[in-house]
């Protein structure tokens, strides 16, 4: 078994953006993104309140390359007068082994000007590549409507609505959308964690 990802392998040219897997000398700049209060608004309990969170979900991100072949991808502009920049995170990886979860994470300066769109068909298109028999999902806290349409946009349409598992506030509502019918034995899978 592989123990690292040769450093090409996984990245990906958008028209606007340059995906590579995530990096240590990262975790600074996806720190930043996931401890932003606003970044967070929709799901604060989310929101990570120390670098350590950050690092453990970077090692899950590589994990995830090293297990799938593919993964969350960091996003930078392709532009070169804005390169370096964090515009955000996305991609997918495979979920309890049942399906593709898809994801994304934008900087706030980056909202609304479709790199959420760019890097969700970017994964799309990586995920059916690399394992077509997974159905596509997405998991989005209810009122998250940004999130919401951005998922509707990719072609995925709600699958199911029920508790969110695991979250302290007994009133949150947990979305979870699909690219296909799902059995009640996969959405059980996919949700009871």
């Amino acid at each position: 078994m592989r123990t690292d990802i040769p450093g090409s392998a996984g990245n990906h040219a958008t028209e606007r953006l340059v995906l590579t897997v995530p990096e240590r000398g990262d975790l600074t700049e996806l720190y930043r993104l996931y401890a932003n209060p606003q970044v967070w608004r929709d799901d604060p309990i989310a929101r990570h309140t120390t670098r350590e969170q950050t690092a453990t979900m970077l090692d899950h991100w590589r994990a995830a390359w090293l297990r799938d072949g593919l993964g969350v991808w960091v996003a930078r502009p392709a532009e070169p007068a804005a390169q370096g920049q964090l515009v955000g995170i996305g991609g997918c990886f495979v979920r309890h082994g049942v399906a593709w979860n898809l994801g994304f994470r934008l900087s706030p300066a980056f909202w609304g000007q479709g790199y959420a769109q760019e890097i969700i068909r970017a994964a799309v298109d990586a995920a059916r590549e690399t394992r077509p028999d997974l159905p596509l999902t997405a998991y989005l806290l209810e009122g998250n409507t940004r999130s919401q349409r951005t998922t509707e946009r990719a072609g995925l349409r709600l699958a199911w609505r029920g508790p969110d598992a695991g979250n302290p506030d007994p009133h949150a509502v947990r979305l979870l959308y699909a690219d296909q019918d799902l059995s009640p034995a996969l959405v059980k899978t996919l949700t009871d964690d």
